[in-house]
């Protein structure tokens, strides 16, 4: 009977933590109604659950041991979960060679929204290609231009539009 307790708080554990992770994510992306939905739902199980735990718990240690190893699991699964639905956003700052003017093209005819800027490196002129692109579509974005330019510079930072231009989002 015991093992079904540990089994129930560690799983309780596992969707809480993974649920309040993404209620994190969704809530920087946002999504306020759904967080704060997440948020209700995980204080429930909380409770519940640290319920459960706390009676007996001097004599029943093995509940907190399953209680942590479910928060430890959980907050795994949340992060594995939330990005593989990679919500938000991403710019994409890409610098690449003059001479390889080439690569803009290449990556506007596959419908890339991409704003240029002349600069210049060390040893000579570049581009600067931001470019905003979903999250989701960041690798193969970011492969398409490895593939066109395998030595240019990428950085990526998250990226929320407040208003105007071209996406293709």
């Amino acid at each position: 009977m015991k093992i079904i307790i540990y089994f129930a708080i560690f799983m309780s554990k596992v969707i809480e933590n993974a649920l309040a992770t993404l209620r994190l994510i969704v809530v920087s992306n946002n999504k306020k109604m759904l967080g704060a939905i997440l948020n209700f739902i995980t204080s429930i199980i909380w409770v519940i659950t640290a319920g459960i735990v706390i009676i007996d718990i001097k004599s029943d240690i093995l509940k907190v041991i399953f209680f942590c190893l479910g928060s430890f699991v959980g907050s795994y699964v949340g992060s594995y979960v939330e990005n593989k639905i990679a919500l938000g956003n991403n710019l994409l700052t890409c610098i690449i060679d003059k001479e390889n003017i080439n690569t803009i093209d290449e990556l506007r005819s596959k419908g890339y929204a991409i704003t240029t800027v002349p600069g210049y490196g060390k040893d000579k002129e570049k581009y600067v290609l931001l470019i905003f692109t979903a999250r989701k579509q960041k690798s193969k974005v970011v492969k398409d231009i490895k593939t066109l330019n395998p030595n240019c510079m990428i950085i990526s930072e998250i990226a929320n539009n407040i208003t105007g231009g071209y996406t293709n989002l």
